[in-house]
């Protein structure tokens, strides 16, 4: 089969990623083995190919937003079949006996593993996923559309939640890629007012078109006091700013896995009046869960752009250069070979 690789962590200019070809992969007895239709381009991958996130697995293929149908289960695998259509998200494995499994935080299980980063992902013609870990995907979307839901969409969702925001509630969010715009049709559908504020102004075009109230600058004030914020732009000087716009009692929610450092902050102006600054981990399979429920109830729509497969570093360099709003999403135009 053919696969990307990150050869070289580095500068997405630099071309760290190389496509090559592999035997196609074997799956654990516990495992599926998932022809892949369709995977989303997440900022994760950007910061795996450019070394942003530490090497867990050499040569390791990006890639946790899969839509794709089972080619082979393992043998202890059961409730799944050959052609069943399925969905690969970012947590892959927790070890389900620790404390924070226990108490249904398996997004903090410290052995955790994740799809992309300690196991090979969907940049790739086929792909393995623990059973336990694998989506059924509802009817009605299609592969394109699926494939941002199954990360950008959940992890938006969890940092909704995070925020506690309150029934028809102010939110402000802080950069408006893939997963903010998935995030906002949410929290509109759910009755918030929502207000963007984002440097790009296609972003800014498209808040407005889904209904946001406002679209701004991402250092602008919004024009009216937050319940709620979420900071999906990796940049730690907007933590500040953000803490500055929430009213009395505000959550700001970080949503990236990584994020530039946060400057100083100014307890009585940004912290003071019972503010609180949250951090979102991954998430929960009934998280995912509960989002594609949300999804398809209150028609959740990715705005996507698609790639095909052998073009994913190209993908890539536009992720990072903003040249495109919504999501992207590699196609997989190449047969089965299995």
């Amino acid at each position: 089969m053919h696969a990307w690789e990150v050869a070289r962590p580095g500068p997405i200019e630099r071309e760290p990623l190389r496509f090559v070809e592999r035997p196609v992969p074997v799956p654990r007895s516990d495992e599926l083995l998932v022809h892949v239709r369709a995977c989303g381009v997440c900022r994760t991958d950007l910061h795996v190919s450019e070394g942003d996130l530490p090497v867990r697995r050499p040569h390791v293929t990006p890639g946790h937003e899969v839509v794709g149908v089972v080619a082979t289960a393992g043998e202890d695998v059961r409730g799944f079949a050959a052609g069943d259509r399925v969905g690969i998200a970012w947590l892959r494995r927790t070890d389900g006996i620790c404390a924070y499994c226990a108490r249904g935080a398996e997004n903090l299980c410290p052995a955790s593993e994740y799809t992309g980063w300690d196991a090979d992902g969907g940049y790739a013609e086929y792909t393995t996923v623990p059973a336990a870990f694998a989506y059924r995907l509802p009817d009605g979307l299609d592969d394109v559309a699926s494939a941002p839901l199954l990360c950008a969409g959940i992890i938006g969702h969890r940092a909704l939640l995070r925020t506690a925001l309150p029934p028809g509630g102010r939110l402000g969010l802080y950069g408006f890629g893939g997963s903010a715009h998935l995030c906002a049709q949410v929290a509109l559908a759910q009755g918030a007012t929502v207000h963007v504020l984002t440097r790009d102004p296609a972003a800014r075009r498209l808040a407005l078109a889904l209904g946001a109230a406002s679209a701004r600058g991402a250092y602008d004030e919004p024009p009216e006091p937050l319940d709620g914020a979420i900071l999906f732009a990796p940049v730690g000087g907007l933590v500040p700013v953000a803490l500055r716009a929430l009213d009395r009692g505000g959550v700001l929610a970080v949503a990236g896995i990584h994020l530039s450092d946060t400057p100083p902050l100014r307890y009585e102006s940004e912290l003071f009046y019972e503010k609180e600054l949250r951090s979102v981990t991954s998430n929960t399979r009934e998280d995912g869960r509960g989002f594609l429920e949300l999804a398809v109830r209150h028609r959740v729509r990715a705005t996507t752009h698609t790639y095909p497969l052998s073009e994913a570093q190209r993908a890539l360099r536009d992720l990072k250069a903003g040249r495109f709003d919504g999501a992207a999403v590699l196609v997989n135009d190449l047969p089965p070979r299995h």
